[in-house]
């Protein structure tokens, strides 16, 4: 999919060159992959609150009682 976007020329140049990257888009691609990635933990603290933990829960006491 084509796209023409007008970014910043400067901050490309410092992408590709902090990143390494050979390419403008293989640097876009890669801040745009940490982006979303970044988003999608931040939904994580959404949960803060939400799941039930118990204190007294012994998951080691379970292992015993399974056997192989």
């Amino acid at each position: 999919m084509a796209t023409n976007l007008a970014l910043n020329d400067h901050l490309i140049a410092d992408a590709v060159k902090v990143g390494k990257h050979k390419t403008k888009r293989e640097a876009v691609t890669a801040a745009l992959e940490d982006y979303v990635k970044n988003h999608q933990r931040k939904g994580i603290l959404d949960l803060v609150g939400k799941v039930e933990y118990f204190d007294d829960y012994d998951y080691k006491s379970l292992r015993k009682g399974k056997k192989r």
